[in-house]
C-alpha cells in the first residue's frame, strides 16, 4: 500500500511538472514589459507587434475555434476591432491550443472559421505553444491589453462580465480600460477573472 501511495505521489508531481512546462504560472503581470513575438496568420504571413508602427497599443486575445466561450465572444471581438483599431488599439487574436489535443483547432480549421465569421483581425497560430506560456494565459478567451510605447501590460482578464450571453453584459472591462487609456488615464480595473475553456496541451 505504501509503495502504491509513493508511486501515485510521484505520478501526480510528474503531471504537475509537465503542466507547468506549458503554462507559466509566473507569466506576465500588469505592469510587466512583454517580448514581441512573430506568429503565422491565417493568410500564411507572419505577424509581429513591431509591424504595427502607428499603433498605440494592442488588445491581445487568446482564443480558439472550439471553446464555446470563445465562440460566444467572437462577435464581441469583431466589434472591438471595428471600434478600436482606428483609435490605435488593434485586436491580435492568438490560438494557443495544440491541434493534436483539440480537434477543430488546426491551422486549416482556423482559416475556415475566420472566413465563415469574416474575422476583421489577424488570427495567429501559436505553433509549438511558445507564446501563451510567456503571457501566463490559462483560458480561451483570455485578454491582455498592452501599450506600444513601453510594451507594458495594462489589463488582464475577460472581455466583459458575461462570458456566454452578450445580452447580459453590464460591464465592458476591455472597452472601459481602452477608453481610459485613450483619455490619458490609468486603467481603474486592471484585472478580472478570465472565464473560459482551459488551453489544450498534449
Amino acid at each position: 500500500m505504501k509503495v502504491f501511495k509513493t508511486i501515485l505521489a510521484i505520478a501526480v508531481v510528474g503531471l504537475i511538472t509537465a503542466f507547468n512546462l506549458k503554462t507559466d504560472a509566473n507569466g506576465y503581470k500588469v505592469g510587466d514589459k512583454i517580448e514581441d513575438f512573430k506568429l503565422k496568420n491565417i493568410d500564411n504571413k507572419t505577424v509581429s507587434l513591431s509591424d504595427y508602427t502607428k499603433a498605440k497599443g494592442f488588445v491581445i486575445i487568446f482564443t480558439c475555434n472550439m471553446c464555446p466561450y470563445s465562440v460566444a465572444n467572437e462577435d464581441r471581438i469583431i466589434a472591438l476591432q471595428y471600434k478600436y483599431e482606428s483609435k490605435g488599439f488593434p485586436v491580435i487574436a492568438i490560438n494557443p491550443n495544440d491541434p493534436k489535443a483539440s480537434k477543430g483547432d488546426s491551422f486549416a480549421d482556423m482559416q475556415v472559421r475566420s472566413k465563415e465569421k469574416r474575422f476583421n483581425f489577424p488570427y495567429l497560430f501559436d505553433e509549438g505553444q511558445k507564446v501563451y506560456p510567456k503571457f501566463g494565459a490559462t483560458k480561451t478567451p483570455h485578454v491582455y491589453i498592452v501599450t506600444k510605447n513601453d510594451m507594458k501590460v495594462k489589463y488582464i482578464g475577460a472581455i466583459d462580465n458575461s462570458s456566454r450571453n452578450p445580452n447580459k453584459v453590464t460591464e465592458k472591462y476591455v472597452e472601459n480600460a481602452l477608453d481610459e487609456l485613450l483619455a490619458g488615464k490609468q486603467v481603474s480595473k486592471t484585472e478580472t477573472r478570465a472565464i473560459g475553456c482551459s488551453i489544450k496541451i498534449l
